[in-house]
């Protein structure tokens, strides 16, 4: 039987474009997000990727109405002839895990750290390779509307369904990644949020999967697995949602603190005053294991790190005295990865902690940086503040968003008032990195950059600024924001 969804009227009237993000599909649920959506979005995905007779793997997080979402997912792929592998309750880098392995297609069922109303689609290519809007989700989105316009017709031989369990195998794999057993004894204070954290961590870092026990005593807050949230947002960008790790991280005496997202594809780390580690000084620490690991497997060989554009300074600094060839890229999670495989590049960080390695598919995983940062921090004897200051040596403002009315008009303000004390590149929106003083090298005295990005899907202008000095951030972002936000 064909899976019929939404009458012809409905399916016209369903803002397309406000469910299928640039790299991802989010919705909230029972409005923009629907299980006939769900369905008609597994036909378009198994069309488009040339799935039919060959496995697609469908996971979720613990979001109440993802099963329902993964079940309608799996009907909709089996009607277009994909055969299924279910893994159930997962994170998001388990998906990814579990399409490397496979070398299969993959479908995440997760809004990331978006609250309990909200949920989305998370899409892989085969080997765990993004997709984009450029680079196929425009395409599956356009299939997919006329899929809930007309319904999804089986083809004549429907895909097969099979369930399969990667945890114990997952977390395995990362541990031959990343050694633990000879580091120092760790306390380790971790916030899952609820989300599937509360599931992996026991797995990865406790002894959950029958692993051999490392020497970390994990320190559990909200592992229950429960996609409303009860204690706060799964999301640890907003710094509201660190102060309950912040504090129980001072309150045992904790060596270290970790915070999850809510599909648990990133971390956040807490040192042991309760002082955030940045993303930028995490991405620095791991860069540093992963070039000094290439070295000694592969000596002579060269060696190519990632960061985007709005990472501190350190991190390229790191890479290139280290002896890797850094390489900027723009902000995305989908061209990161492409740009992961263009390069060959052993890793790649960004400001928003996704943290990606080769030897993970080029794919994003927190736990994996987490396992990094433990593993470096615990083969030295020094608490983490002073451990981290090493790779925190400037100063950064984090992302700050203004909603304007004339988004073009707010970016000639900027350019137009630094004209004479900057160079501006339109890379990823526009960067502005101070004027080169006459007889001095770039990087003498004072030194700033900034860079002003458009959101895709809001009337916003993103600013991030860095600077040699906090003064000179202060002033720099107190500038810039005045002219963002300046009345036309």
């Amino acid at each position: 039987m064909a899976q019929r969804g939404l009458g012809k009227l409905s399916a016209m009237n369903i803002d397309w474009d406000s469910i299928v993000k640039t790299y991802d599909v989010r919705g909230l649920v029972g409005k923009s997000l629907t299980t006939d959506i769900v369905r008609a979005l597994a036909a378009g995905f198994v069309d488009e990727l040339g799935a039919a007779g060959k496995d697609v793997v469908v996971g979720h997080d613990m979001r109440d109405s993802s099963p329902e979402f993964a079940d309608a997912f799996a009907e909709g792929a089996q009607a277009r002839g994909a055969n299924v592998v279910s893994i159930g309750l997962c994170s998001t880098d388990e998906s990814y895990f579990a399409s490397g392995v496979l070398d299969a297609p993959a479908a995440m069922f997760t809004a990331s750290h978006n609250p309990a109303s909200y949920n989305g689609i998370k899409f892989s290519r085969a080997g765990a390779r993004g997709i984009s809007l450029d680079t196929g989700l425009a395409a599956i989105r356009d299939r997919a509307k006329t899929y809930l316009q007309n319904g999804v017709d089986e083809v004549d031989l429907p895909g097969t369904y099979r369930e399969l369990h990667i945890l114990v195998q997952y977390a395995s794999y990362l541990r031959e990644l990343v050694d633990l057993n000879g580091i120092r004894p760790l306390k380790v204070v971790v916030d899952a949020g609820n989300g599937m954290g509360g599931m992996t961590v026991p797995a990865v870092l406790g002894h959950a999967s029958d692993l051999q026990q490392l020497p970390l005593q994990i320190i559990p807050m909200y592992f229950e697995l429960d996609g409303t949230f009860p204690n706060h947002e799964a999301n640890p960008l907003d710094p509201k949602n660190l102060v309950d790790l912040q504090r129980a991280v001072v309150e045992h005496s904790a060596d270290i603190g970790l915070a999850f997202d809510g599909d648990a594809d990133r971390c956040f780390v807490i040192d042991e005053n309760g002082d955030a580690v940045t993303p930028s000084a995490v991405a620095a620490i791991v860069a540093r294991r992963e070039i000094a690991r290439e070295k000694e497997n592969n000596p002579g060989a060269p060696i190519t790190v990632l960061h985007n554009l709005l990472t501190s300074k350190i991190v390229e600094e790191v890479i290139a005295t280290d002896g890797a060839r850094p390489v900027k890229t723009k902000v995305g999670h989908s061209l990161i990865k492409d740009k992961m495989a263009e390069t060959n590049a052993i890793f790649g960080g960004e400001h928003s902690a996704h943290y990606y390695f080769r030897d993970f598919w080029g794919a994003d995983n927190g736990m994996l940086a987490a396992m990094h940062v433990l593993a470096e921090y615990g083969s030295q004897d020094l608490p983490l503040s002073q451990f981290a200051k090493q790779y925190n040596p400037y100063f950064l403002s984090g992302e700050i968003n203004s909603t304007v009315t004339d988004v073009p008009a707010a970016k000639a303000r900027v350019q137009s008032a630094f004209a004479d004390r900057a160079d501006f590149d339109e890379f990823d929106g526009i960067t502005a990195t101070n004027k080169q003083e006459l007889g001095k090298p770039a990087d003498a005295g004072s030194w700033w950059w900034f860079n002003v990005r458009s959101s895709n899907t809001e009337p916003l202008l993103r600013l991030n600024v860095e600077a040699s000095t906090e003064a000179k951030m202060i002033q720099i972002r107190d500038e810039v924001l005045n002219l963002i936000q300046q009345k036309a």
